[in-house]
């Protein structure tokens, strides 16, 4: 039987890599935090990957779905985690449970990254460099290391345009029946 329904795969990468890459300019010291960032992580980090998520299990996709339906609802947390205590709804949370926070995301993606072993390179490559770089965010905040921060920055800033990559290869790939840019 045929399936006709739309791969939801690029648009989760998507909202996950163009939001991953914005933030880690932010944790690479190019520019503060903002509200650009923050509605980049509600809207196409969040819920946008929590509708790709859903379409995923529409499609059968349990991976699809943990993975999308699970970033997309850190995104939104992280927003949460940011705005509430500037709106007196909560207390800033301290940098070591932070790391604690980033450390379990780690840990999510590192077991997901395992579910990736038998597809190709470039799922492989974002899930191995989000593992990475949620820990040394973790490190970041357990140790206070700016330079660990900066180092995390850049390297989510590669692990976010590598998801931006696979989208663009998936639609480009579909759209002409061929490989126009190879994911391995």
């Amino acid at each position: 039987m045929r399936d006709y329904l739309a791969n939801p795969a690029p648009l989760g990468l998507m909202g996950f890599g163009m939001t991953t890459v914005l933030l880690n300019i932010h944790n690479a010291g190019f520019f503060p935090i903002s509200s650009m960032i923050l509605a980049m992580g509600i809207f196409y980090g969040g819920i946008a990957q929590v509708i790709a998520g859903i379409m995923e299990f529409k499609k059968g996709n349990t991976f699809g779905t943990t993975a999308f339906t699970s970033y997309g609802l850190f995104w939104l947390s992280l927003v949460a985690l940011i705005v509430m205590p500037k709106l007196g709804w909560a207390e800033a949370t301290p940098h070591a449970y932070m790391g604690c926070y980033l450390a379990m995301w780690g840990l999510l993606t590192f077991f997901l990254f395992l579910g990736t072993l038998k597809g190709n390179f470039c799922i492989k490559f974002i899930f191995a460099s989000l593992t990475i770089l949620f820990f040394l965010l973790a490190i970041r905040d357990f140790t206070g290391s700016a330079l660990v921060g900066t180092i995390a920055g850049y390297e989510g800033i590669v692990c976010g345009l590598s998801a931006i990559y696979l989208a663009m290869a998936e639609v480009l790939n579909e759209v002409y029946d061929r490989v126009v840019l190879p994911i391995g």
